[in-house]
């Protein structure tokens, strides 16, 4: 049998990633090659597998072809300069990953980063330094995965533009490199173990579909008029989509905004309320929570005053 490729003959454009394939390995996490300049997996789809070779007892998934053989990952990386993939849930990792906001999405409207923060400043919570990676447009936050439950990748649930990427996932390692950047380490601290606080939001299954908007009794009556109208806006969008259904849960929460900022209605009123909408429609309480206080913030910060009449 031929011996397999050699760093040495190597093309040298595959160098740097094959140097970032084997530090992630290094670090226990299994690889796969993605696409030169990519982040899609190299490796062929279940309808054109071959049969042989790794796939001769069936096909494999790129999360069935990850390895941290040394081997392995210099034959792979010999051939092409393939960017670098961690698939997360063999590795024992739960990454959370902030994105930035959508060229389409209202101006004031939360991104990853700004979500988080207020995720744990609404919980009174505060996440641990760990290994971070300075993606092409946002964050990567590693943390290690609880052991004893699987976790599953998620979009949003936690907040907006934030998600998760865990079995069933992988993410872009450092040294790879996109259209839009490179991906790099931020900040090479070991890596945490996942906070109970948010282990626990990730796993609860639990939705209220049902939750019916507080009885309104505070507030002017303008004020309860378009806090009862905007509750229904949100209600008629539970047939969107979850970016839809938060798209609207943020723009009614603005346009409730300004009567508390006019000192109309109690802002806890007014969340109560809208956190009552929101989660009827089937968004999860945290991405509810999340959105409502950003809204609230921007506003109150940035609201003009009431024209006299």
């Amino acid at each position: 049998m031929p011996e397999p490729p050699s760093i040495l003959t190597a093309d040298l454009a595959c160098l740097p990633l094959l140097a970032a394939a084997l530090t992630a390995a290094e670090h226990g996490w299994p690889v796969i090659p993605l696409r030169p300049n990519g982040k899609r997996p190299a490796g062929h789809a279940e309808e054109y597998c071959p049969g042989n070779g790794r796939c001769a007892d069936g096909h494999k998934t790129p999360e069935q072809r990850a390895t941290t053989s040394p081997e392995l990952i210099r034959a792979a990386w010999a051939h092409q300069p393939y960017n670098v993939g961690i698939a997360t849930g063999p590795a024992g990792l739960l990454v959370i990953d902030l994105d930035p906001l959508k060229p389409e999405e209202p101006e004031g409207a939360p991104d990853g980063a700004t979500s988080l923060a207020a995720l744990c400043e609404r919980t009174g919570q505060v996440l641990p330094n760990t290994y971070r990676v300075r993606t092409a447009r946002g964050e990567h936050l590693y943390f290690t995965a609880p052991a004893g439950v699987r976790l599953k990748c998620s979009a949003n649930r936690l907040g907006p533009h934030i998600d998760t990427r865990a079995w069933g996932g992988y993410v872009v390692a450092p040294g790879s490199t996109t259209p839009n950047g490179v991906y790099e380490v931020a900040d090479d601290a070991p890596v945490a173990p996942l906070p109970e606080w948010l282990a626990a939001l990730l796993t609860d299954t639990a939705r209220s579909a049902t939750v019916a908007p507080v009885q309104l009794r505070d507030g002017t009556r303008a004020a309860r008029t378009a806090l009862e109208r905007e509750c229904a806006v949100i209600s008629a969008a539970a047939e969107g989509g979850p970016d839809g259904r938060n798209n609207t849960l943020y723009k009614s929460a603005c346009k409730v905004a300004r009567f508390v900022a006019w000192g109309d209605l109690p802002r806890h009123v007014a969340e109560q309320a809208i956190q009552g909408a929101g989660e009827a429609t089937g968004l999860p309480p945290a991405e509810c929570r999340t959105t409502i206080r950003s809204a609230m913030d921007w506003v109150i910060a940035h609201a003009t005053p009431r024209i006299a009449a």
